[in-house]
């Protein structure tokens, strides 16, 4: 009960002498220092506004654009053609008030609203400018003329120093394709994966929802984009994620890994120590905007950014809803059953990676046992939403359960300490690879919390992972946050000679709370049961990771090819030979994800992979002839510009979806809509690339690097396969797929890449491949301590 004394900042006993008031010195002292942290920051919030909202131009620019105009007056001139002389017409008179008194603020009226007027106007013009995709179709290497012109444009009008928000009032709106485009590039998107009776069939759908519904919601379509800054996002976010009933667990969340031939310390506290500290270091630069803005050649939209920390996704019957808060000062954490509330701020102040070490230890040595049905509580995320809704209206909705659960929910963000050791080990290192991935996809089923934005997983042995959530935000928003925390954890913080983090602990630190809990029977029954489903989905996910070292991009740009048109079509390949060795032969619909971010609130875009060119040259390839790389560089150019369609608003899934939506909203059915969003993806990948190289130096330390991160099987028949490329000679594979699908197999799928990637270079560059044909030995795993 200390820790409950030391939060109680005053306490009063009536006596018969009358009121004895007893006052605590420290808890007032912490009261204050956290209002005065909380004004602070709504304070960097509204500096952060009005720069932000002015954007291209600065604050300070007004007073330019007044002292010139002032400067003007002064010369007997009037840049204004009258108007000043209008607006002190228009000023209410005073005796007290002298002419020129009136004439200054008649000027600093007119100088305020002409420097709003260029403000807007800037604005318009870099909307219009980042609205420019021509540059994306480009050869590389061959720039247009036009291209130069609109990229010097575009470095004019972008300002300088942008905070993290600045670009969004500027970004584009995501526009809707004309019917007929998408109708086109769908039919020829699945020309390959039908025979002509079926085609033709499809032909007539399309035909006949185009002559007929297809104009009509296309029309409330188009009036949806002109009210709303994103005609999908909104119903992306309610439709495929919160509205879905079952699991997140696998079928959602997905998790990104530790670097791979590298643990920073063995010591699990000071792991924690570092890595905790690093994540609120990223949440304080959050706060203030101080993140660069995340480009390709122009800004992406940061939307996504907002509810990083202090957000979970809270279960509903029929849907769920993400929260959001604005701050929190502490994290909840999970060691053995028992969910504790960690304080990271003491005095005002961020508590040292020393200090959260400290803290976690206690945490650690914590010998207290579980309290009845809390060990296993987490399960309730893990498993059908339905029932924990009701499980959290009917039993968590008031009393010391409510406290609790709203410590978790309302904390920055999750920790588990987890008692497993995990990591690239051991003498059958792929097993234990594979044995990581699933560990920070689902753990024990019960010892993660799947609803908050992420959860951080420190393991015994000092590797740490992370879990996210999907809903709020995709893979390469997460994927940013853990650059910075890896990076940071390892350069600049570091550790000392004992593998303990730096610097010193205050020992007045009050001990991490532990959390009550009154779990009644019932409840522990529905935990029970939600745990089984999710362990059942957990034992049916068979996975496989694995680095692929014999070559990189490197190699494959020097044969003049796209890496990731090249990767998806060994994908494509090794797909097509495993159906073979089923005697099925077939190809698959494949789902690439693409990001539409050059888009305000832009998420994602769908790229069908699988093309009349990919396909065209994979049988030629099987089929005992030896095609020509002509079909080879083909079938990557086309995906190139599937990938670039997609990106920039021309993609087919998005648009579909919406006027399924809109059909469902009409009360009306759509036989063609309604067969198009029914078709499986059985083949679906997507790419994680390292946003921010120069935080790492893969030269010098080629061993500081991650292995990427995954998610599970979209279809229960199919692969759900995430890589990433690093560096030049690195590529990390992620694949799983369900043990109950006799036709799918990680380990086979996984031997087939390796086999097509190697081919497709061979024959792409058959002089380069000889001089590789075995696989490069990994970097010799390293503890720096």
């Amino acid at each position: 009960m200390a820790e409950a004394h030391q939060a109680v900042a005053f306490q009063f006993t009536v006596t018969p002498e009358g009121i004895d008031l007893q006052l605590s010195h420290q808890a007032l002292t912490e009261i204050y220092l956290s209002g005065l942290r909380s004004w602070k920051k709504r304070l960097i919030r509204l500096k952060n506004s009005v720069i932000t909202g002015v954007y291209p131009a600065s604050p300070s620019s007004w007073l330019f654009v007044v002292i010139a105009i002032l400067a003007t007056m002064y010369t007997r001139s009037d840049p204004s053609m009258g108007l000043i002389a209008k607006i002190q017409e228009h000023l209410p008179l005073s005796p007290y008030r002298h002419i020129f008194c009136q004439t200054v603020v008649s000027a600093v009226l007119f100088s305020t609203m002409l420097w709003l007027s260029l403000i807007f106007t800037m604005r318009l013009c870099l909307k219009q400018l980042l609205s420019y995709h021509r540059w994306m179709f480009e050869q590389h290497g061959k720039m247009s003329n036009t291209t130069k012109v609109w990229m010097a444009l575009v470095r004019i009008f972008s300002g300088r120093q942008p905070l993290l928000y600045s670009y969004q009032g500027s970004l584009p709106n995501l526009p809707v394709p004309a019917i007929k485009d998408t109708l086109k590039r769908y039919l020829e998107s699945v020309r390959p994966l039908m025979d002509s009776t079926e085609f033709e069939r499809m032909t007539k759908l399309a035909s006949e929802f185009e002559s007929s519904l297809g104009h009509r919601l296309q029309w409330y379509l188009k009036l949806k984009a002109l009210w709303a800054a994103n005609y999908v996002s909104d119903w992306w976010e309610e439709y495929i994620y919160l509205r879905g009933r079952s699991p997140i667990m696998v079928n959602s969340n997905y998790y990104g890994m530790d670097f791979l031939y590298v643990t920073p310390t063995p010591i699990q506290a000071a792991r924690a120590g570092n890595t905790i500290h690093a994540f609120l270091l990223y949440r304080r630069k959050l706060n203030r905007e101080e993140i660069k803005p995340v480009s390709t050649v122009i800004p992406l939209c940061a939307a996504q950014c907002e509810r990083m920390f202090n957000t979970t996704r809270t279960p509903g019957e029929e849907t769920d809803t993400v929260q959001h808060w604005q701050d929190s000062d502490y994290i909840a954490v999970y060691h053995r059953g028992r969910y504790f509330r960690l304080w990271v701020y003491q005095a005002g102040r961020l508590l040292s990676p020393r200090e959260i070490e400290y803290q976690i230890q206690r945490i650690l040595d914590d010998p207290s046992s579980p309290s009845p049905g809390e060990e296993k509580l987490g399960a309730l995320t893990a498993g059908d939403r339905v029932p924990w809704a009701k499980v959290r209206k009917e039993y968590f909705s008031t009393g010391v359960n409510k406290r609790s659960l709203d410590c978790i929910e309302k904390a920055a963000f999750f920790v588990t300490l987890d008692d497993d050791e995990q990591g690239m080990m051991g003498e059958d290192p792929a097993a234990s690879l594979d044995r990581y991935a699933k560990s920070l996809l689902h753990g024990k089923c019960y010892d993660r919390w799947f609803d908050k934005s992420f959860s951080v997983v420190i393991y015994k042995n000092g590797k740490n992972g992370l879990n996210a959530e999907h809903s709020w935000a995709d893979a390469p928003v997460v994927a940013h946050l853990w650059e910075y925390a890896l990076a940071t954890d390892s350069f600049q913080l570091g550790y000392n000679e004992e593998g303990h983090c730096k610097g010193e602990v205050d020992s007045s630190l009050p001990r991490p709370q532990k959390l009550n809990w009154e779990i009644p029977s019932e409840c522990q029954e529905q935990v029970a049961q939600s745990l089984a489903v999710a362990q059942a989905l957990a034992d049916d996910l068979d996975f496989h990771v694995f680095s692929f070292r014999v070559f990189g991009k490197g190699k494959i740009k020097k044969c003049r090819m796209s890496p990731d048109a090249f990767i998806q079509l060994a994908l494509q390949l090794a797909y097509y030979r495993v159906t073979v060795a089923h005697d099925r032969e077939m190809f698959c619909l494949t789902y690439e994800a693409s990001m539409t971010r050059l888009f305000r609130e832009g998420r994602t875009e769908t790229v069908r992979s699988c093309s009349n060119e990919s396909c065209a040259f994979i049988r030629a390839l099987e089929g005992g002839e030896f095609p020509n790389v002509r079909l080879f560089r083909s079938a990557s150019e086309k995906h190139q510009h599937l990938y670039r369609m997609a990106m920039t608003g021309a993609g087919i899934d998005r648009h579909l979806f919406c006027l399924y939506v809109v059909s469902k909203y009409l009360g009306v059915e759509s036989p063609f809509l309604k067969e198009v969003l029914s078709e499986p993806w059985r083949l679906s990948t997507s790419q994680t690339p390292i946003q921010q190289v120069e935080l790492f130096d893969l030269v010098n330390h080629p061993e500081y690097i991650s292995c990427g991160g995954g998610f599970g099987p979209v279809a229960d028949d199919g692969y759900g396969v995430s890589y990433s490329i690093v560096g030049e000679n690195m590529i990390n594979f992620h694949i799983s797929c369900k043990h109950s699908c006799p036709d799918t197999g990680a380990h086979k799928f996984g031997a087939q890449i390796k086999k097509a990637l190697l081919d497709l270079l061979h024959l792409l560059c058959p002089d380069q491949s000889e001089s590789k044909k075995t696989e490069a030995s990994p970097p010799e795993d390293k503890k720096d301590q």
